[in-house]
């Protein structure tokens, strides 16, 4: 069955949908994006997607005249019309279309042009639970604003290939000798001593929704976070590792560069800091 998706105002067959070859998005990527898991045909984590994407669109100068509670309905109509019990919505922002130009358009003629649409994906049953993730560790290469949620994922997609060409799952950025993020990702590791370990907001990483969910659930179930740097010896000699994004949740990682962490198979915490996180989630779908 197609689906519908939503192209600046109107909701189209997906092989009717149009954008124009001189919209900014395709030839700058001059764009952000925000993607929203989806269980129960319900969202998750929207008031936290809403802010960021807002945040995203404010730090590159786009002004967005649609409401949060316009977006809001776009989102549902769209679960509803392409019957999506579970997956998620992907959201795109462009500056919109003006003639080739590094310079901005005059944003008092030139509009955004606005896209989304839903993807049916199990996300509660992820075939990585069982075995865990290995990684490669990469230079990151990326440009210095990492906290914006842009289109702009060319190195990320080229490092996510190389490590699946090798025969992994994923890729972590290694900057100034410290792991930064996960090609969409944040990383986290648990300390020996049982503290949760993830590197401190900047402009180099996202501020990851289900990062700070993951904050306020592990601290209310006795955990100890520190927001720092960590290497990647640290996280190979770690008792657990693991990622968190909006549609992996979270996910063990048993590898990195090869080496083993831990006993090499997905840790009871991170299985239960998964756990955990599902549980509430569930209760605060939208």
């Amino acid at each position: 069955m197609a689906r519908t998706v939503f192209v600046d105002g109107a909701y189209v067959d997906e092989m009717d949908a149009k954008v124009s070859v001189f919209d900014r998005g395709f030839l700058f990527s001059d764009s952000v994006y925000e993607v929203t898991a989806v269980i129960e045909k319900k969202l998750v984590s929207w008031e936290g997607h809403t802010r960021r994407m807002r945040r995203s669109l404010g730090e590159i100068g786009i002004d967005l005249d649609m409401s949060n509670d316009h977006l809001l309905e776009v989102h549902r109509k769209l679960l509803e019309l392409n019957e999506v019990q579970e997956g998620l919505v992907y959201l795109q922002i462009t500056r919109g279309a003006a003639d080739r130009d590094f310079a901005f358009p005059d944003r008092t003629t030139v509009k955004p042009t606005i896209v989304l649409f839903t993807q049916e994906k199990s996300l509660i049953d992820n075939q990585k639970l069982d075995t865990g993730l290995r990684v490669i560790s990469f230079p990151d290469l990326r440009w210095g604003r990492s906290d914006i949620k842009s289109t702009q994922l060319l190195y990320a997609s080229m490092v996510k290939q190389k490590a699946l060409n090798q025969g992994k799952d994923e890729a972590w950025f290694v900057k100034d000798g410290f792991v930064s993020e996960g090609s969409s990702n944040n990383t986290f590791i648990l300390s020996r001593d049982g503290k949760l370990i993830t590197t401190a907001l900047s402009n180099d990483i996202l501020a990851g929704i289900t990062r700070e969910t993951i904050f306020e659930y592990a601290k209310s179930s006795g955990y100890i976070i520190e927001e720092r740097p960590f290497s990647v010896e640290e996280a190979k000699n770690s008792k657990e590792a693991f990622i968190c994004s909006s549609t992996t949740f979270i996910l063990p990682v048993v590898e990195i560069d090869d080496c083993k962490i831990g006993s090499g198979q997905p840790g009871n915490n991170t299985l239960k800091l998964r756990e955990i996180y599902i549980k509430n989630i569930k209760q605060e779908l939208v």
